[in-house]
């Protein structure tokens, strides 16, 4: 692993840059604040929080310094998996940051898919992750954090296969497929057998969109009635299909009752195309993912795709997580920076990805932020707890994670 440090010369430079304050931070030297934040406001939130972050100091190309480490601490939580933790000083200010380095071919050593009982249940990574082999883990996806809790994009489970999914539009995902992790596009494909016609875009979703139609069961947790429709209460669906035959089919929607059987929901013209669908029909619907992983969770952006950059956005600076990949190695990296803090003022999408290929990865995938960032780890005593320090000043409540587990 490179380290790089600045001279002192460099660590002047850094002084006086930061000492400027910030200012326009993308390509154009000349932008001014207001036009950086209309550029914000067009590409949306980075973060489940929805929190506005600071722009980012514009520092000229020829005043840019390495980062100089400090207080760079490293021990190996189990066979095959380390923890390392320090701290970074460039010439746009300090940042903490936390990884953990996992070799899946170490005998006993896993990566899976971590969240509550029900979809739309959120609970703290450290919750998620108990158990008698689980020594570590980080937040993972985005999710509907001021509505159902569910996240907003895909996620299967060594023991539970495929939990929620979409179509399309959130496929972009971290997976393991026969023991080897990758990042890749999964969409989902599913329908209703009888009326192959009749095209199924989301499965245990937290939002339908207008004139598709979506498929809940018993994982999703209670019904949530308009809240999965944007509220809304007309041009709605509600289809139950029970022992392959559909029990009921009426235009409300119920709210806080379990999942029995399916429960179809279309909105708009996806309404009118389960009326198809009449009491004592034969209705059999399937659903599967693109490449059938063992494990996949998904993210909003890839930040590289074999060792090339994907991300342009160099203006906000968040709390982030980010998972990526060494191809060389085969190792898989789960990275948490800190931000939002005196001490670490968070990253943008391109420093991100720039130091996630300063680690070694190839390819990488960023992972919900924010106030969501946590990463869990054991430590030298055998305690796992919370090894960063997340932004709200405690341990969020968040939809999924990535867990890893060591098995003697």
């Amino acid at each position: 692993m490179s380290r790089r440090l600045a001279s002192a010369a460099g660590l002047a430079v850094c002084a006086l840059v930061v000492a400027v304050g910030p200012g326009p931070a993308d390509a154009d030297p000349g932008a001014s604040r207001p036009e950086a934040d209309k550029r914000i406001a067009q590409r949306g939130p980075q973060t489940s929080d929805d929190v506005r972050g600071t722009l980012a100091p514009y520092v000229p190309r020829a005043l840019r310094t390495p980062p100089v480490i400090t207080n760079d601490v490293t021990w190996s939580v189990a066979p095959g998996i380390t923890f390392r933790q320090w701290d970074q000083l460039d010439t746009r200010g300090p940042n903490r940051a936390y990884l953990l380095t996992i070799d899946p071919a170490t005998p006993g050593v896993a990566i899976d898919y971590a969240s509550s009982k029900s979809v739309r249940n959120t609970e703290t990574v450290r919750h998620m992750i108990r158990g008698d082999h689980a020594i570590a883990g980080v937040n993972g996806d985005f999710y509907d954090i001021f509505d159902t809790g569910a996240p907003l994009g895909l996620g299967v489970d060594r023991e539970r296969g495929l939990l929620h999914a979409r179509k399309s539009g959130w496929n972009r995902a971290f997976l393991i497929k026969d023991g080897i992790p990758a990042i890749a596009n999964l969409p989902m494909e599913a329908k209703v057998v009888q009326e192959p016609w009749m095209k199924i875009t989301h499965y245990n979703s937290p939002t339908i969109f207008d004139g598709q139609i979506g498929v809940y069961d018993y994982r999703w947790g209670n019904t949530a009635g308009p809240r999965v429709v944007d509220g809304q209460t007309e041009d709605v669906r509600q289809v139950v299909i029970r022992d392959k035959h559909v029990v009921s089919s009426k235009p409300t929607l119920t709210n806080g009752e379990p999942v029995r059987g399916l429960v179809l929901v279309g909105r708009g013209t996806g309404a009118d195309a389960l009326g198809a669908l009449k009491k004592g029909d034969k209705a059999r619907v399937t659903w599967e993912l693109r490449r059938e992983p063992e494990v996949a969770i998904s993210g909003n952006k890839v930040l590289l795709l074999g060792g090339v950059r994907r991300v342009v956005d160099d203006l906000e600076m968040h709390p982030r997580t980010a998972v990526g990949i060494d191809k060389d190695s085969g190792q898989v990296l789960l990275l948490v920076v800190d931000g939002r803090q005196g001490f670490s003022r968070g990253l943008t999408m391109v420093e991100l990805a720039n130091l996630m290929t300063t680690l070694g990865a190839e390819d990488a995938l960023n992972l919900d932020g924010g106030g969501s960032s946590t990463l869990v780890a054991r430590d030298l005593n055998g305690v796992v707890g919370v090894r960063n320090s997340p932004s709200d000043g405690f341990e969020r409540h968040v939809a999924n994670g990535l867990a890893v587990t060591y098995t003697p």
